[in-house]
C-alpha cells in the first residue's frame, strides 16, 4: 500500500506514513471538495515565464545595437540613425512586455488553482487563504512578500520534501533583485537620456549618444541575470508542484469497473461511502459471486 498524500510505501507496523504523517487509508482527496487540473496550465505558464525571461535578456542587450547605430550616426552626422537606435530599443522591449503580461495572467491563475487544490488535500495546513494567491501578486508592497509565502505553502503541502524549500528562497531573492534593479536602472538611464541634446549638430553632441549606449549595457546585466535565475527557479517550482498535485489527483480517481475504494486505499473502520463510489448511494457494490457481463449486441451501448 502507498500513502495517498506523498506516494511513499507504507508499513502495516505504523498507522501513519513515516514521511508525511498521513493516516494510513486516508483518501488522497476529500470527497465532495472541488479540485482543478494544473498540468496543462503549468506547461503554458512555464513556457510564458521562460519566454519573458529570454525577451528581457534580449532587451537588456539592446544597447549593443544602439551603440553601433549611434557610432554610425556620429560618423555621418545623421540624426535619423539615432531615431533608429531608439526604435530598436522599443522593438526589443515590446515582446518582453507582451510575454510578461501573458506570463503574469497564467501564473496568477495557476497559483490560485494550485492553492485551491490544497483545500481538497487532507493533511495540508496552508498559512494563507486562496484569495492571497491572486491579491499577493497585485497588491503593492504585498507583492514583495506574499507570493513567496504562497509558493512555500504550495511546495511544502504538495511535494512533501522540506529540503526543496531552498528553491523558493532562490526564486524570491532573484525576483526582488530583478524588480528593484530593473526600476533603478530604468530611472537612472531615463535621467541620463533626458540630458542628451534633442537635436545633435556636431561630433561632441553625437558622441554623447555613443557614450550613453556604451554605458547603458553594464547596469542592465545585473537585473537581466537576476531575471534569468528567477525564471529558471520559478519554472522548476511550477513543474514540481504541478506534477505532485496531478499525481495526487490521479490517485484519487477510482479504477473502473468494480473498484470499491481509491487506488491503494483501504477503508478505515466506520468510513462512509460517498455518492458516486461503489457501495455508496445509487452505486451498490458488486457481488463477489455475480458475473460481470460486458456490454454486447442488444444492450444500451451495443444497440
Amino acid at each position: 500500500m502507498h500513502c495517498q498524500t506523498c506516494g511513499d510505501a507504507t508499513s502495516p507496523a505504523y498507522e501513519e506514513c513515516r514521511r508525511c504523517g498521513t493516516r494510513v487509508g486516508q483518501p488522497a482527496v476529500t470527497p465532495g471538495t472541488p479540485t482543478y487540473g494544473v498540468r496543462g496550465l503549468a506547461v503554458a505558464s512555464a513556457f510564458a515565464v521562460g519566454a519573458a525571461a529570454l525577451f528581457y535578456l534580449l532587451a537588456a542587450l539592446s544597447p549593443l545595437v544602439g551603440v553601433r547605430m549611434a557610432r554610425s550616426a556620429a560618423e555621418q552626422l545623421d540624426r535619423d540613425m539615432l531615431l533608429g537606435a531608439v526604435l530598436a530599443d522599443v522593438l526589443f522591449t515590446l515582446p518582453y512586455l507582451l510575454a510578461l503580461l501573458t506570463a503574469g495572467t497564467l501564473v496568477v491563475i495557476w497559483t490560485w488553482r494550485a492553492r485551491k487544490n490544497l483545500d481538497a488535500f487532507p493533511g495540508t495546513a496552508p498559512n494563507l487563504s486562496p484569495a492571497w494567491a491572486i491579491a499577493g501578486w497585485l497588491v503593492p508592497l504585498a507583492n514583495l512578500v506574499v507570493p513567496a509565502r504562497v509558493l512555500a505553502d504550495l511546495l511544502r503541502n504538495s511535494v512533501w520534501r522540506g529540503r526543496q524549500s531552498w528553491l523558493v528562497g532562490v526564486w524570491w531573492a532573484s525576483w526582488l533583485v530583478f524588480l528593484i534593479g530593473d526600476r533603478f536602472v530604468a530611472r537612472a538611464q531615463q535621467r541620463r537620456y533626458d540630458r542628451l541634446t534633442e537635436l545633435p549638430r556636431n561630433d561632441a553632441e553625437f558622441g554623447m549618444y555613443v557614450r550613453f549606449y556604451e554605458e547603458a549595457l553594464v547596469p542592465r546585466l545585473v537585473p537581466a541575470a537576476a531575471c534569468l535565475v528567477a525564471g529558471i527557479a520559478f519554472v522548476v517550482l511550477i513543474r514540481r508542484i504541478s506534477s505532485a498535485q496531478q499525481d495526487r489527483l490521479a490517485r484519487a480517481v477510482p479504477a473502473w469497473p468494480g473498484q470499491q475504494a481509491w487506488p491503494g486505499q483501504q477503508a478505515w473502520p466506520g468510513q462512509p461511502a460517498w455518492p458516486g463510489q461503489p457501495g455508496g448511494p445509487g452505486h451498490p457494490a458488486p457481488s463477489a459471486t455475480s458475473a460481470q457481463i460486458p456490454p454486447g449486441p442488444g444492450g444500451t451501448i451495443g444497440a
